[in-house]
């Protein structure tokens, strides 16, 4: 799997000009080898060439967590007081352009732009995006089961089987979190509790106020578990309830909301650039009168991080291709009244939008 990855982007550093790969910290390493490494002021760095041997750099008390995987990479270490910098740059001796890890430290960049002066940076995502964003059959079958596990739980709260009122968003947020990881997860990611005018903040954190009868909870969570292939996938869905019998303003509110959930998944088939599932979403929620309220893009892609691409927003012309995984997400947001979102995971697949999560998506009144 990871062998055949790597000839994937190799293949794709050529068609970019690309010379060295160089991955630290982020979601890209422990997807193209399995290894996530810890975001420490200690340097690692895989660096694969275009051709030849990759190497994986890390720290020498860090080696122990490393699964070395011949064919793959060669392992290398560096002690306290070596010049792990000036090491990396031996490694990627003298080439035209390097793409760097998008999300390692700013700080190791800087520095290998003193040992490479003549070499020219990229981002790494040019090289790895592409590839990531379509999911083969294992990967979605991780994100399924995934999203399974979070279905379960906000089933148990749209059930009455949590206790809400009384209790404070983080009281609440603290034991779904625990849920999470119960449900199989290997971390929680987040868990948005959001009670009453709370719920116009989007990614509101959950506190110290109590959740009250008569008001609405948004639910918004997440985490990251194992695949097969050791490497972790993230699970995010949304549902709101209502504590007893909604406002007539705030159920019309979540009818158009659901509507335009519903709009946005059924545009999301093979062909469709993603701008237009976005429009197919907002196009509801505008004609309702709602629209200066969806302060957000309609979804985010999903993977080894929560937030990765493709991004289902104006402006990306992308055409989904089987394999691309993403949420649909429309929100209304009332400020200082209150606020609803709707998300599920989708996949792109060939016979239609594949919806991951399946639990009710109405509003469930509770009491």
């Amino acid at each position: 799997m990871f062998a055949e990855r790597l000839e994937r982007v190799r293949v794709a550093m050529g068609e970019r000009g690309v010379d060295v790969l160089l991955l630290s910290a982020g979601a890209d390493l422990p997807w193209l080898c399995g290894y996530e490494a810890m975001p420490l002021e200690r340097l690692t760095l895989l660096v694969v060439p275009r051709e030849g041997d990759a190497h994986l750099l890390v720290p020498h008390l860090e080696a122990p967590r490393v699964v070395e995987r011949p064919g793959v990479f060669e392992l290398v270490t560096w002690r306290d007081g070596e010049d792990a910098v000036a090491l990396a740059a031996g490694l990627v001796g003298s080439v035209d352009t390097a793409a760097f890890g998008d999300q390692a430290w700013a700080g190791f960049l800087v520095d290998l732009l003193a040992e490479l002066p003549g070499t020219s940076f990229a981002r790494a995502s040019v090289v790895t995006a592409p590839l990531r964003m379509v999911k083969d059959a294992a990967e979605v079958e991780a994100l399924r089961r995934a999203a399974a596990a979070v279905d379960r739980i906000l089933a148990d709260v749209q059930a009455g089987r949590v206790a809400l009122a009384g209790r404070t968003e983080a009281e609440v947020a603290a034991e779904i979190g625990q849920r999470i990881l119960d449900e199989g997860h290997r971390k929680v990611n987040f868990t948005i509790v959001a009670s009453g005018p709370n719920a116009a903040s989007p990614h509101h954190e959950a506190g110290d106020r109590v959740i009250s009868e008569g008001e609405g909870v948004l639910f918004d969570i997440g985490g990251t578990m194992d695949g097969d292939d050791g490497v972790g996938y993230c699970s995010d869905i949304t549902r709101c309830v209502h504590l007893s019998e909604p406002p007539v303003a705030f159920a019309e509110l979540y009818d158009v909301l659901e509507a335009a959930q519903a709009a946005g998944v059924a545009a999301a088939t093979v062909g469709t650039p993603c701008e237009d599932v976005d429009a197919a979403a907002r196009r509801v929620i505008d004609d309702a009168g709602y629209g200066e309220f969806f302060v957000h893009r309609t979804g985010h892609g999903i993977g080894v991080e929560a937030h990765e691409h493709p991004n289902i927003v104006v402006g990306n012309d992308l055409e989904l291709v089987a394999g691309h995984a993403f949420s649909i997400e429309p929100g209304i947001y009332v400020p200082g009244t209150w606020g609803a979102r709707l998300e599920d995971i989708v996949v792109a697949a060939a016979d239609g939008p594949d919806p991951l999560n399946t639990i009710d998506h109405g509003l469930a009144v509770l009491g």
